[in-house]
């Protein structure tokens, strides 16, 4: 007996000790300093000349001649993954997501001191797709390929692999590719449009040429530039990416044929066809139809509604397979409580699939709405932020390991990380020239941890039973890529501040023209609701002012953004506006049984005195009048 109480005590102590350090690392969990780090994570990605302002100075320019053998300047852009080609596919996957958790969660990441560094990773990838569009017809998809980069193991500084470029077009098409592209500029052409007008105008007029080139010449991009079949297969086809691409271009103009498209063509690309249980760069059909949702839950269906709301029940099976809560097939969770797909990479299934959650929670929450999933009631919207939460915090070290699989973040993260970069002294620091199988011999093998900590990049993570091996030949669990962290960076950055503040149709017109002059319009308080006959009194101030405009079917058309700010000294537990002379959409308020009367938005539960609210509205009419009608302090 004392033999066992022998051996067992110091068993006790460490489970102890590993109990102790895995509650200190849930406690430690800093969703902004996890933010700020995956954002850092792109400026190590970086392709071209590195700009002055470049955070990770360990690394040096690379790929500076890419495209001259071809006659184009293809400077720039993104390396996937822990290897020095660019890959079209996955980088403007990337760019997409990056853009969608701006636009969904802009306000978190400015508030968090990030904004300027999103979109200089947004700007990064754009600048190269630009220049990799250099005819309507031509796109360039791939420069460099992964056999010769693969068979070497160098810093992007010493590559002496070919860099050939790779590219479609009329006569060897792809759709996806260029559909994916189209997407990427037209997500991206939102995040501009209020900071860089005419930068956001270029990009939609390319988007818009690579959807018609994607649309009129149809073809898989890996059936041209062949040498990607090994690497970023489009497993799925292209079906998914068109309508993808006229989503995203119709968030971005507001344009009806963008999303008549996506309706006439539900069935035959599969749109309303595909029940999905992974969103990723190949597979965009769930994603597709969550934007479709969001139309739809915004009020925007028009004649399309039946089919945007098919498009919904597809994007709740998802969901709701994400939930386990499905009659059938759900997405399975290692012991931990991970979401998991396949062995390889399979981060980036949970970080896309933690993304749809969250923003549907915002949309459902934002119109009162449940998730209707089978054979249960309905479901909540925080049950899904619950799932997506619970995934980042596994992430970040709440996990039978106590191992955080982002770089860089925590005490415990890999330190062995399957990328050339990472892994060999930087030129900085040693500027001989590392060859290409000398690179495997000295550093590859080599068991010591990196010599340049490669902050933010998000790792592939464990297998079906929660095991991870830190090895830099492990590269299915080892190796971080780009399309991880996009769509992580805007569930972090939902997790730090809060829904967003509005719920917007990010639709800005087809033609934009110069916004007019801030106009200021200020209303104290006014008139009677009929139903109760009170009298209201001064205990908010209104401003209103016309931000942006733009013509649309010969009207012009303005947006107006109105704060609403207690000026009492008294918490607001209930306030009602009249609103008069409403002629378009309104997104931030809820809308009450009396006619043309709105309350607090549907995350607001009372009004603190000095605090404010935004709501927005479009309309080719002056403000509106608001009357507040009535108010009860808390």
């Amino acid at each position: 007996m004392a033999q066992v109480n022998l051996l067992s005590q110091p068993r006790v102590v460490v489970f102890a000790a590993l109990l102790l350090h895995s509650l200190e690392m849930v406690l430690a969990i800093d969703y902004s300093s996890a933010l700020s780090k995956s954002i850092l994570f792109y400026e190590a990605q970086r392709s071209g000349r590195l700009p002055a302002t470049q955070r990770a100075t360990w690394r040096g320019d690379s790929g500076l001649q890419d495209g001259i053998a071809q006659g184009v300047d293809l400077q720039g852009g993104y390396y996937d993954a822990g290897d020095n080609v660019k890959f079209g596919l996955p980088m403007a996957f990337t760019i997409t997501m990056l853009s969608w958790s701006t636009i969904e969660y802009g306000h978190q990441i400015a508030n968090n001191g990030q904004l300027e560094y999103t979109l200089e990773a947004i700007k990064w990838g754009t600048d190269y797709l630009l220049k990799a569009h250099p005819e309507p017809n031509v796109l360039f998809g791939e420069v460099g390929d992964g056999f010769s980069d693969h068979n070497c193991w160098q810093r992007p500084e010493d590559m002496s692999t070919p860099r050939q470029a790779y590219k479609i077009d009329t006569s060897n098409p792809g759709s996806d590719l260029a559909g994916e592209t189209a997407s990427a500029m037209a997500a991206a052409s939102i995040v501009f449009k209020a900071s860089n007008n005419g930068y956001s105008n270029l990009l939609l007029s390319h988007a818009k040429q690579l959807f018609t080139f994607a649309d009129t010449y149809r073809g898989k991009y890996d059936s041209s530039i062949r040498i990607a079949q090994k690497f970023y297969a489009s497993s799925s086809g292209y079906a998914d990416e068109l309508l993808w691409a006229a989503m995203w271009l119709y968030q971005a103009t507001g344009d009806e044929y963008y999303l008549k498209y996506v309706a006439d063509n539900a069935q035959s690309l599969g749109g309303t066809g595909w029940s999905m249980r992974e969103f990723s760069w190949d597979v965009k059909y769930a994603g597709v139809q969550v934007l479709a949702s969001k139309v739809l839950m915004q009020g925007q269906g028009g004649k399309y509604t039946n089919t945007l709301r098919a498009y919904q029940f597809k994007a709740e099976y998802f969901l709701c397979a994400c939930l386990q809560k499905n009659n059938g097939a759900q997405v399975q969770r290692t012991p931990g409580g991970l979401m998991y797909v396949r062995a390889w990479n399979n981060m980036q299934y949970v970080t896309t699939a933690s993304f749809l959650l969250t923003v549907y929670s915002d949309y459902l929450s934002s119109t009162r709405q449940q998730l209707q999933c089978s054979g249960s009631y309905g479901v909540d919207p925080s049950e899904l932020l619950s799932l997506a939460r619970s995934q980042v915090d596994y992430i970040l070290g709440n996990n039978p390991r106590a191992t955080s699989y982002m770089v860089g973040y925590g005490v415990n993260y890999p330190q062995q990380v399957h990328h050339r970069a990472a892994s060999i002294v930087s030129i900085k620091v040693d500027s001989a020239f590392v060859s290409c199988r000398g690179g495997y011999a000295t550093w590859f093998s080599r068991s010591r941890s990196d010599p340049n900590v490669l902050v933010g990049a998000l790792v592939g993570g464990p297998d079906q039973d929660d095991n991870f091996a830190d090895q830099r030949d492990n590269f299915e669990q080892t190796e971080p890529t780009t399309y991880n962290s996009g769509p992580l960076i805007g569930v972090l950055a939902r997790l730090t501040g809060g829904s967003s503040k509005q719920f917007l149709p990010e639709t800005p017109a087809a033609s934009p023209s110069a916004s007019p002059p801030a106009q200021s319009v200020q209303h104290r308080t006014q008139g009677r609701l009929v139903p109760h006959g009170t009298k209201s009194y001064s205990v908010v101030k209104i401003i209103q002012k016309a931000v942006a405009s733009w013509e649309y079917q010969g009207q012009t058309v303005h947006k107006y953004e109105t704060t609403v700010t207690n000026t009492s000294g008294h918490s607001l537990r209930h306030i009602f506006l009249i609103i008069n002379q409403m002629k378009g959409p309104l997104w931030g308020l809820s809308k009450t049984r009396y006619a043309n009367t709105y309350t607090f938005p549907p995350w607001l539960q009372q009004l603190s005195p000095g605090q404010s609210f935004m709501f927005v509205y479009h309309q080719a009419a002056p403000p509106v009048e608001i009357l507040i009608a009535h108010y009860v302090h808390a």
